[in-house]
């Protein structure tokens, strides 16, 4: 199911992850107002419900394959321009890099010379290729690119991934694959929940959550026990790196048992950037898409 948060728990979660990592103080403060952006667009969003027939939902279970693609997601632009105007915003006030793709992104939209619903299909197709050229074409980063247009379409994907998830999904069977049910996205977080140590993970699109089984690398489903590892801070025991030996990439888990903040998934991968940051020492790749890798 996707990640469900009373907007006020968002602020709360905030304000203790920057009383416990306060070098993080400015980047979780502009993530905070966007997050809360996104939570409220929720409300707007109006998309008709994505219907899957009886034998297409038969043959995607007996398969193995997710409900939808990404590209079969809608995006509410109403709901999306606005959000864009937020980004520019706080992406103005937050600091010079992004207050400088922020101005060239808006002079193109202002232009014509972004089509905005282009991008944005291109973004739910992952065309890197085209991404990476409009990028070069309007002098930003292709992550600050790729983040701008996910900010957009971020609730429009949530709340259609609610749906599917309500109307086609057990929220209590196990998904015994790497990517989401939903969409067939790769994670972009691992929680371990629950006495046992149940583990779930977090969808880096739709922000699905699925129960899963503990020990696999989830990108390349690799399950030897002797090709997975995994290291931590002693000071942060409520956060560790998975590695995988097979593929060389990682993903970051939450053990919700050591918590004592409510926490949202979306501020957590922005509040381990260091974590990130050891293991691309360490010569290991990222598993997530190009909007989360900041």
């Amino acid at each position: 199911m996707p990640n469900e948060m009373p907007i006020s728990a968002i602020s709360e979660a905030v304000t203790k992850l920057k009383a416990l990592r306060p070098g993080y103080s400015q980047l979780l403060d502009f993530y905070e107002q966007l997050c809360l952006a996104q939570e409220t667009a929720k409300k707007e969003v109006r998309l008709e419900p994505v219907q899957i027939s009886e034998d297409i939902l038969s043959a995607k279970r007996k398969g193995g394959f997710s409900l939808i693609e990404p590209p079969q997601f809608g995006v509410d632009m109403e709901v999306a321009e606005s959000l864009l105007n937020t980004f520019f915003r706080l992406a103005g006030e937050a600091n010079e890099v992004l207050a400088g793709a922020a101005k060239s992104i808006h002079a193109a939209v202002e232009t014509d010379s972004l089509t905005l619903s282009v991008l944005f299909s291109k973004v739910l197709a992952g065309d890197d290729i085209y991404l990476k050229r409009l990028a070069d074409d309007l002098d930003v980063d292709e992550k600050i690119l790729a983040f701008a247009a996910y900010t957009c379409i971020r609730p429009s994907l949530c709340i259609q991934a609610r749906q599917l998830s309500k109307d086609y999904l057990d929220p209590e069977s196990l998904w015994e694959k790497g990517y989401c049910p939903v969409c067939g996205s790769p994670p972009a977080l691992s929680i371990l929940h629950g006495e046992e140590g149940q583990r779930s993970l977090v969808c880096a699109l739709c922000d699905s959550q699925w129960k899963t089984i503990r020990i696999f690398c989830p990108f390349c489903e690799n399950r030897d026990q002797k090709r997975l590892a995994y290291f931590f801070s002693e000071k942060e025991k409520d956060c560790r790196v998975d590695v995988c030996d097979k593929c060389n990439r990682y993903i970051k888990t939450l053990d919700s048992r050591q918590m004592e903040r409510p926490f949202y998934p979306f501020i957590e991968q922005v509040g381990s950037l260091h974590l990130d940051m050891i293991a691309a020492e360490r010569g290991l790749e990222s598993g997530v898409p190009l909007w989360l890798t900041h």
